[in-house]
């Protein structure tokens, strides 16, 4: 009566029929076996598991698998009232091909005019906080061999000052890649010893004195009116670029966004400008608001950005790109452009939303399918963890991506 038990439940578990979930390569796989039906039998070992590159353990199939295939593995088991007869169960496992094996990695020419490194990134000090930056060619242009059009500076500039800009080339323009080399550091060389003495004289007006709700508006029109002067110079050295090389001033399109910050004995104080579909967000420190610093150029249609090259940007609706804020602390600010924003953000509503950057910030710490993460606190290769980070996959999601972070 025993033995036709004991080989009744081994049976009964060789004729279960189980279905692995698929596996992805090089995305991390965990399968568990549910044996809540068959109490007596043990999993003593899966064969032919190791080239796979996924282990078994405490019933659980889990690792990061090599390549894609279709894996025919014997699952070795006993009953417990018969430990010295292995019997062998027959699964299978498929493992589906990492999409992004499927995008050809063409460098781009090094003998080409303008030519621009295909990833970039940066890791320093940046007032009394830090900085990381990471700048990397989309897919898109990598699988044919085109450039980066994205690019970023960071300065520390005189009276303790620091400016970090972002900037995204338009990929329909034939130099775009200058354009957004020449529109971030040209914004940041602007910002010397005389200028930021000007805006830090008006700055103290502002927030260091009492003044009536006149006298702050003119004080604020008068930093914007300075910090504009940095925008039209941007705007006349593309143009001359654009002039000494026989192109068109719009074959240098460009988005750009920048951000000047210095602690006062008052508080941070960040003035922000924007011009394309870059976002600035500023994140207080126990994450419960999420501010914007400045305008986005979005189109329903897509015809909504707006270039640092296009010439009606320099009207006098140019101060509503400024944002002058003053905070006593904050936990994060951030820049982006299109390419991290898409996928990770989706739409611009969610750019002020609590939530949606919890869940960013839970991304960076290592929560997506790659289990790469940046981490924060052990920061020595942050900038190197934020390129690979920033390598993810995400359906339909193939441009440029650049994200400067402040912490």
């Amino acid at each position: 009566m025993e033995q036709a038990l004991i080989y009744k439940e081994k049976e009964e578990f060789k004729e279960a029929h189980w279905v692995l979930k698929n596996a992805s390569a090089k995305q991390f796989y965990e399968f568990g076996f549910n044996m809540e039906n068959f109490p007596n039998i043990k999993i003593q070992n899966i064969r032919n598991l190791e080239e796979t590159g996924l282990h078994f353990e405490n019933n659980i199939i889990s690792g990061t698998p090599v390549t894609n295939n279709m894996y025919h593995l014997d699952v070795q088991f006993y009953h417990i009232h018969d430990q010295n007869q292995i019997e062998t169960k027959k699964i299978q496992l498929f493992v589906n091909a990492d999409p992004k094996d499927l995008w050809k990695n063409i460098p781009s020419d090094k003998n080409a005019v303008f030519y621009k490194s295909e990833e970039d990134s940066f890791k320093g000090p940046f007032s009394d906080r830090k900085i990381v930056v990471a700048s990397k060619r989309g897919r898109s242009h990598a699988h044919e061999g085109k450039f980066r059009e994205d690019d970023f500076a960071v300065n520390t500039l005189p009276l303790d000052w620091d400016i970090v800009s972002v900037s995204d080339g338009a990929g329909s323009a034939t130099a775009a890649r200058e354009g957004s080399r020449l529109a971030t550091t040209t914004v940041n060389q602007f910002f010397s010893s005389q200028v930021l003495n000007r805006i830090e004289d008006h700055i103290n007006l502002l927030f260091a004195s009492q003044s009536s709700i006149e006298e702050q508006s003119e004080t604020k029109q008068n930093i914007i009116n300075i910090l504009s002067e940095s925008v039209l110079n941007v705007y006349h050295r593309l143009e001359k670029t654009a002039a000494e090389n026989a192109l068109s001033v719009n074959d240098l399109h460009a988005t750009l966004i920048f951000t000047l910050l210095k602690k006062f004995s008052f508080g941070y104080v960040i003035l922000s400008f924007g011009v394309g579909d870059c976002p600035i967000n500023l994140i207080n420190t126990d994450f419960s608001e999420i501010k914007l610093l400045n305008q986005m150029d979005v189109g329903e249609f897509g015809g909504g950005t707006r270039f640092i090259t296009m010439k009606e940007i320099l009207n006098d609706k140019i101060a509503s790109r400024f944002q002058i804020t003053c905070v006593e602390d904050f936990s994060y600010l951030v820049l982006m452009t299109d390419g991290i924003y898409d996928p990770k953000f989706t739409t611009e509503n969610k750019l002020e939303d609590t939530e949606s950057w919890k869940l960013f910030f839970e991304d960076l710490a290592g929560n997506n399918d790659d289990r790469t993460k940046a981490d924060f606190i052990n920061d020595e290769k942050i900038d190197e963890q934020l390129l690979i980070w920033s390598d993810f996959w995400s359906r339909g999601n193939h441009d440029d991506r650049t994200l400067a972070i402040i912490y």
